[in-house]
């Protein structure tokens, strides 16, 4: 007969319902998963063997799990502290790097580097190549920018163009067609709409339309005169 754990396994309906949640799931690691299952198992009265051949992890694991389950009741899910070197920067390093690349802009460029972040967050002593690590794990890209189009679909707009065409090829006797564009010189200011900022899992989104403002200049003595906005 095999032998019998003298480490005794017992779950609440609450515990079971949220362990059950977590044998099942598809986004846990893998860890969680299988000591989610072990720990059901042993509380159903499996046998350390059976749950290591049917979960194929090594028996020792499964007896060390039972016996963290058993003194510890949930807490045996949660990894122990490994030793080493402590880690240097803690959760708040981690929100303020993310509140940085995601709330702030930057004063000079024109998006985040990992060096601008650094010096940003210069009082955390963190470094750009560190700052490169936390992001790729947090799967931020605020070096990336995407378009969006916020403008709907015209269904007339192949009719006006075909218009606006026609009048280029055929124009009216007398009259004088005049193109018009936007003045290069302005300087665009603003969006039409704002920026959607970066979040985990994606990047920056940044609308096409923009309004230009050129700079008011004087007309001799007289009041200033603006030359144009669009």
């Amino acid at each position: 007969m095999p032998a019998v754990s003298p480490f005794l396994v017992v779950w609440n309906s609450d515990q079971r319902v949220l362990l059950q949640e977590l044998a099942r799931s598809r986004s846990e690691p893998l860890r969680r998963v299988q000591r989610a299952q072990v720990g059901l198992a042993a509380a159903d009265g499996t046998a350390n063997a059976a749950i290591a051949r049917r979960l194929r992890v090594h028996l020792d694991t499964v007896r060390r799990w039972r016996k963290r389950f058993a003194t510890e009741g949930l807490a045996g899910l949660e990894d122990r502290p490994r030793p080493g070197r402590p880690r240097r920067y803690g959760p708040q390093v981690h929100l303020a790097i993310v509140a940085t690349v995601t709330s702030t802009r930057p004063e000079t460029d024109s998006h985040w580097t990992h060096r601008a972040i650094a010096s940003h967050l210069v009082s955390t002593n963190i470094s750009a190549s560190q700052i490169g690590r936390i992001l790729a794990d947090l799967d931020l890209k605020p070096h990336l920018v995407r378009g969006w189009l916020t403008r709907p679909d015209d269904p007339d707009f192949y009719a006006k163009a075909a218009e606006v065409c026609a009048l280029y090829l055929r124009c009216p006797p007398g009259s004088v067609v005049l193109s018009v564009d936007e003045k290069t010189a302005m300087q665009a200011r603003s969006r039409r709409h704002p920026t959607r900022p970066t979040r985990p899992g994606q990047v920056e989104r940044r609308e096409f339309e923009y309004r230009r403002w050129h700079r008011l200049r004087r007309r001799g003595p007289g009041r200033p005169h603006r030359a144009g906005a669009g």
